[in-house]
């Protein structure tokens, strides 16, 4: 047991010094991937109803946990315990999927693109860019609204995209990544108070913001320790962190905030 939690972190490691080697490719994404195959559920199952919602969210993020569960039972067969084939092949499943789950590197690219557009004075490259960041509409926002948006969407993701996946895979291994970036995807594909979405996507949302809860609180707490203005930004977390919509993006938000004054 020792023996694999030491190469669950080793992966861990080369998969994190991964994602920041090389970010996202645009193409070829396991996580898009996984996006395409949702929608083709959704168009199947659709049904303005949080029962069909909850089939679709169990049938998509349950069957990649279990499909990833599979992944780690084949890998743990190809070889006899004691082989160091059988932990360089473990090493190797938790690196790729690391990188596949994080996005960190891809963020902070992002972050500072439109960072040095606004610098600049350049709205309209802010604009172009910005929605890669967030999904809200650029053209009704200013330099400093940008910038806002800027901020919330670097700290949300920062739990999100990196924290809240390091600890599902801390929990869980392998499955737990994949579980974790799954129910993350589908509330982004669903979790809509839309229309279409505010009965289907119910559950999907319900499960991010349940997955989601221990990432966004150790962000909030790392940012606390790491920020400029600790005290500043613990006074934020616990003023203004439960005030926001989303009980995950509040604190981290809110910790963000006061650390950056």
């Amino acid at each position: 047991m020792r023996g694999e939690h030491a190469g669950y972190a080793c992966g861990a490691a080369l998969g994190f010094l991964g994602d920041l080697i090389a970010a996202d490719p645009r193409r070829g994404h396991p996580v898009a991937a996984f996006g395409r195959a949702a929608a083709a559920v959704e168009r199947r199952l659709w049904r303005d109803h949080r029962g069909y919602g909850a089939a679709h969210a169990v049938l998509c993020a349950g069957g990649a946990a279990a499909g990833a569960a599979l992944l780690v039972r084949a890998v743990r067969g190809t070889a006899p315990s004691p082989s160091p084939l059988r932990g360089s092949a473990g090493v190797a499943l938790t690196a790729a999927t690391v990188w596949a789950v994080l996005g960190g590197t891809s963020l902070g690219r992002e972050a500072q693109a439109v960072g040095g557009a606004l610098a600049a004075g350049d709205l309209e490259v802010a604009r172009e860019r910005l929605p890669h960041l967030c999904g809200r509409d650029p053209q009704a926002l200013d330099g400093p609204q940008m910038a806002r948006a800027v901020v919330e969407s670097v700290a949300e993701n920062t739990s999100d995209a990196v924290v809240g996946a390091l600890v599902w895979g801390a929990l869980g291994g392998v499955p737990g990544l994949v579980a974790f970036r799954a129910v993350n995807t589908l509330d982004a594909m669903v979790g809509h108070k839309s229309a279409r979405y505010r009965r289907f996507g119910w559950a999907a949302a319900r499960l991010d913001d349940l997955a989601g809860w221990p990432g966004s609180r150790l962000t909030a707490a790392l940012t606390v320790l790491a920020g400029p203005g600790r005290r500043a930004a613990l006074r934020a977390w616990r003023a203004d962190g439960g005030a926001h919509p989303s009980p995950n993006a509040g604190p981290v938000e809110a910790s963000f905030a006061g650390a950056l004054g």
